[in-house]
């Protein structure tokens, strides 16, 4: 699908703020507001704007422990894996990966015993890594046009 340098500004300001109103977008991009609402809900439809969301911080809501877990999932345990653990509202992101390890969680926990809980789950359906988060440095990075070539 081609975009042009509208749609991809459109959609810089739009991973910078989604918030943005329409006739804001419209003055950045010297469009009317009817036009950029259009462009977004073709962008929509499309499929390459895919929702809105706020970011929260964990911390600041009580949810101080921040892990990547990698799990090695035993094949015929994968449905049982997918239903029980995907499903625990302390897993943020789970990634099906190839390597060693099929899965890469990103979880929260109010407390390492919460956390060494919510791994004794996990390890009933395979081996289990768990790496504590000091701190996260790129997160929710803007795509850009110049990965596109």
């Amino acid at each position: 699908m081609e975009l042009d340098a509208v749609d991809w500004k459109i959609l810089s300001l739009l991973q910078q703020d989604g918030r943005m109103s329409f006739t804001a977008l419209g003055r950045e991009v010297s469009l009317s507001a009817p036009a950029v609402t259009e462009r977004v809900r073709r962008l929509e439809a499309l499929g390459v704007i895919t929702g809105f969301t706020a970011v929260l911080a964990p911390a600041r809501l009580g949810l101080p422990i921040e892990s990547i877990v990698r799990v090695r999932v035993r094949s015929l345990d994968t449905p049982r894996f997918r239903a029980q653990v995907l499903v625990l509202p302390q897993v943020l992101d789970a990634d099906h990966v190839t390597g060693d390890d099929c899965w890469l969680l990103r979880v929260v926990c109010r407390s390492m015993a919460e956390l060494e809980e919510l791994v004794e789950v996990m390890q009933r359906y395979g081996d289990t890594t768990t790496s504590l988060v000091f701190s996260s440095h790129v997160r929710n990075r803007p795509l850009s046009p110049e990965l596109f070539g």
